[in-house]
């Protein structure tokens, strides 16, 4: 995702979203600079993640601006190819 990001950037908003509710914003960041991710973090309820049916860790979710999710994945589903599919028709969507 690193890779892929940056072309993206300006037209698809993308957050990296804690799951652990004892992690605060702070953590999420520290954690962010730490392993170089370009994109921001964000805290969210207990809700958010049981609406999007996200229940382990680095579950995918790609949501289009009409509110509808458009590509869902699990940890190691999705490669950089997938991803690049999956931005490029949110991009769109959203031009």
């Amino acid at each position: 995702m690193k890779e892929i990001y940056p072309e993206f950037a300006d037209s698809v908003e993308f957050y990296a979203i804690g799951q652990d509710l004892t992690e605060g914003i702070q953590e999420l960041e520290d954690f962010r600079v730490k392993e170089g991710h370009p994109w921001p973090v964000a805290s969210v309820s207990g809700d958010v993640l049981r609406n999007l049916r996200i229940v382990s860790q680095s579950t995918k979710v790609a949501v289009d601006h009409r509110g509808a999710i458009t590509y869902r994945a699990g940890f190691g589903d999705g490669d950089g190819d997938r991803w690049q599919e999956v931005l490029a028709d949110l991009a769109d969507i959203s031009s």
